[in-house]
C-alpha cells in the first residue's frame, strides 16, 4: 500500500495493490507497448470535486442559438463566449466538428491546444434528446411535458426533480422510479400518491414517512413493512387515519432507527445506495455494478474507477464524467456510445479519438483531425509521451477547461465553497445574473395564503420572494394545477432551494467507523457517530422491521 498526500487539500489517502492492478488494466496499449497510468496526485474527494465541476445540471439561461438566431434555453449563460446550438440543430448533419480541426504541434502544450479547439467547436445548449415539450429540462431523454427536471427518462408531466425515471405527475422529488402522483419525495420506487416520503418502495397514500416497504395509508411512520392504516407506527382505523390527515400539515420525517447503509443485494460493498452490486469501494449510488471504486451515480457498469454519472453497459473506464454505453475510456466527459477515447469532451458514437470535442460518428481523430488507423496509432504514443513530459497525461482535465462557474455546477452541491475559496483552488466562478422576471408584482413568501383554495389564478403573473435566499421565482400553470388537485400549499422557497433541501436530507458522501447500536458490531456508515440516530447493522435492522 502506497501512502500519498493530496496536493489540493493535504488529506492523506492510500493506493492499494487493487488500485495499481486497475490502473494497469485500463492503461492504453499501442504497438504492443503499454502506456501506464501513474497514481493520482489528488485524493478521491478532490478528484470527484474536479469532475463534478464540469457538470452543470440546473443553472439554465436564455440566450440565442448561434445557428438560427432564435431564443433558446441553455446551460451556458449569455456572457460565455461560446458558439451554442440548440440540441436539434447540433445533432443534424448541417455542420461537422471535424471542420474545426487543429494541426498537432509538438512545440506546445497539448491541453492548451485542446483548449483552443474547445473554444471554437459549437456546444449543444442542453444535453437532452427525444423529448416533447420539455424546453426547460437538461440531461433528459424521452420525456414529455416536464419542466426543470434533470437526469430523467421516460417521464411525463413532472417538475422540479432529479433522476425521475419512468414516472408521471411528480413534483419536487429526487430519485423516483416508476412512481405516479408524488410530491416532495426522495428515493422512492413504485409509489403512488405519496407526499414527503423517503427511502420507500411499493407504497401508496403515505405521508411524512420513511423506510416503508409495501405500506399503504401511513402517516409519520418509519421502518414498516406490509402495513396499512398506521399513524406513528401504530395501527389505526380508516376513520382515524382520515381525520388525522385532514388536521395536520406534513414535512420530511426524521428517523429514530436507521440501517447503517441504504441498499440491498450486494456483496463486498461500501458506501451508500448500492443495489445488486459486487466489489464496490468508496462509491455512492451504484446499481448493478461490479469492481467499482471512488465513483458516484453509476448504473450497469463493470471495472471502473473515479467515474461520475455513468449509465448502461460500460466497462473499463477511469476518470469519466457523464457517459452512456461506453468502453475503454479515460480522462473524458460527456461521451455517449464511445470506445477508446482519451481526453475527449462532448462526443457521440466515436471510437479511437484523442483530444477531441464535439465529434459525431468519427474514428481515428486527434484534435478533431481525421487520420488513418496507422497514423493514429503512430502519433498517439508520441503525444502521450509529450504530455507525460509536460506532466499533463495522468489525470482528468484541468479545472480551467470547465466551461462553467463552480457555483453553476454539481460540485457546489456536494462540495460547497465560497467564491474566494473556489478561486484559490483555480476553479471558475460565474457572476452572471439573469434578468429579473417581468411580473405584475413581487410577493414576499410570508404573505402567501396558507390554503391553496385562497390562491388566485393571478399568482401565475406574480413573482414570489424565497423565504431563504430572497431570490424570486414563479409558479407555472401545471404546477398550480397539481397543488390544487392534491390540496397542497404554494411553496415558499425557490425551486433551487427546495432542491438543496432535498439534497441535504441525504447523508454526506463520507464514511465513518462506528458500532451497531444494538449488537455492537463494527460497521462503516455515512452516519456520523456524533449524530443522534440509532444505527443498526443490517441483521439487527431486519429483525427490527420484518
Amino acid at each position: 500500500m502506497e501512502k500519498k498526500t493530496c496536493t489540493q487539500c493535504n488529506a492523506n489517502f492510500s493506493i492499494t495493490d487493487r488500485d495499481l492492478e486497475f490502473y494497469e488494466k485500463v492503461s492504453p496499449v499501442f504497438n504492443w507497448e503499454k502506456y501506464s497510468i501513474i497514481t493520482p496526485k489528488l485524493c478521491p474527494d478532490c478528484r470527484q470535486q474536479r469532475r463534478l465541476a464540469f457538470r452543470n445540471e440546473r443553472s439554465l439561461y436564455k440566450r440565442r442559438c448561434s445557428a438560427s438566431g432564435e431564443d433558446i434555453i441553455s446551460m451556458y449563460s449569455p456572457d460565455k463566449p461560446f458558439t451554442v446550438y440548440n440540441p436539434d440543430f447540433w445533432i443534424e448533419d448541417k455542420w461537422d466538428a471535424i471542420d474545426h480541426w487543429v494541426d498537432i504541434d509538438f512545440e506546445l502544450s497539448f491541453l492548451e491546444q485542446f483548449k483552443t479547439l474547445f473554444k471554437n467547436v459549437p456546444l449543444k445548449s442542453l444535453v437532452s434528446e427525444y423529448n416533447e415539450w420539455c424546453i426547460y429540462t437538461n440531461i433528459c431523454w424521452y420525456c414529455k411535458d416536464c419542466y426543470l427536471t434533470v437526469g430523467s427518462e421516460y417521464t411525463e408531466n413532472s417538475c422540479y426533480g432529479t433522476l425521475i425515471q419512468k414516472s408521471s405527475h411528480i413534483l419536487d422529488s429526487n430519485y423516483t422510479y416508476e412512481c405516479e402522483n408524488c410530491y416532495s419525495c426522495l428515493d422512492i420506487e413504485k409509489c403512488f400518491h405519496c407526499y414527503y416520503l423517503k427511502n420507500s418502495s411499493n407504497c401508496s397514500y403515505c405521508y411524512s414517512s420513511s423506510n416503508l416497504v409495501n405500506c399503504h395509508y401511513c402517516i409519520e411512520c418509519e421502518n414498516l413493512s406490509n402495513k396499512k392504516y398506521c399513524i406513528k407506527n401504530k395501527q389505526v382505523t380508516k376513520e382515524e387515519f382520515e381525520e388525522y390527515l385532514q388536521n395536520h400539515s406534513y414535512h420530511f420525517h426524521k428517523n429514530n432507527i436507521v440501517k447503517y447503509i441504504n441498499g440491498h443485494s450486494s456483496e463486498n460493498a461500501s458506501w451508500d445506495y448500492i443495489l445488486n452490486s459486487k466489489d464496490i469501494r468508496n462509491s455512492f449510488e451504484i446499481n448493478d455494478g461490479e469492481n467499482i471504486s471512488h465513483s458516484q451515480i453509476v448504473m450497469w457498469w463493470k471495472d471502473l474507477y473515479d467515474c461520475s454519472n455513468c449509465y448502461i453497459d460500460c466497462q473499463k473506464s477511469y476518470e469519466i464524467m457523464s457517459s452512456l454505453t461506453t468502453n475503454n475510456n479515460i480522462f473524458s466527459a460527456f461521451i455517449y456510445n464511445c470506445n477508446n477515447t482519451i481526453y475527449s469532451l462532448n462526443c457521440n458514437d466515436c471510437s479511437n479519438i484523442l483530444l477531441c470535442t464535439g465529434l459525431k460518428n468519427k474514428e481515428y481523430c486527434i484534435l478533431n483531425k481525421q487520420y488513418t488507423k496507422e497514423e493514429y496509432e503512430k502519433l498517439t504514443p508520441k503525444i502521450i509521451d509529450h504530455m507525460r513530459q509536460d506532466w499533463e497525461y495522468w489525470e482528468f482535465f484541468p479545472i480551467s477547461l470547465s466551461p462553467f462557474g463552480y457555483n453553476e455546477t454539481l460540485a457546489n452541491e456536494y462540495f460547497p465553497i465560497s467564491e474566494k475559496q473556489a478561486k484559490e483552488k483555480w476553479f471558475n466562478w460565474s457572476d452572471y445574473q439573469a434578468p429579473f422576471p417581468q411580473v405584475k408584482k413581487v410577493l414576499s413568501a410570508d404573505k402567501l395564503p396558507e390554503k391553496i383554495e385562497d390562491i388566485p389564478d393571478d399568482i401565475l403573473n406574480w413573482a414570489i420572494e424565497c423565504e431563504v435566499t430572497k431570490k424570486p421565482f414563479r409558479i407555472i400553470p401545471q404546477e398550480l394545477k397539481f397543488y390544487r388537485k392534491h390540496n397542497l400549499p404554494i411553496p415558499k422557497r425557490h425551486p433551487d432551494q427546495r432542491h438543496l433541501d432535498r439534497v441535504q436530507l441525504r447523508n454526506p458522501r463520507k464514511l465513518y467507523d462506528r458500532k451497531c447500536d444494538k449488537c455492537k458490531m463494527g460497521i462503516e456508515t455515512t452516519y456520523n457517530p456524533e449524530w443522534k440516530e440509532t444505527v443498526y447493522c443490517e441483521a439487527c435492522y431486519n429483525k427490527e422491521i420484518y
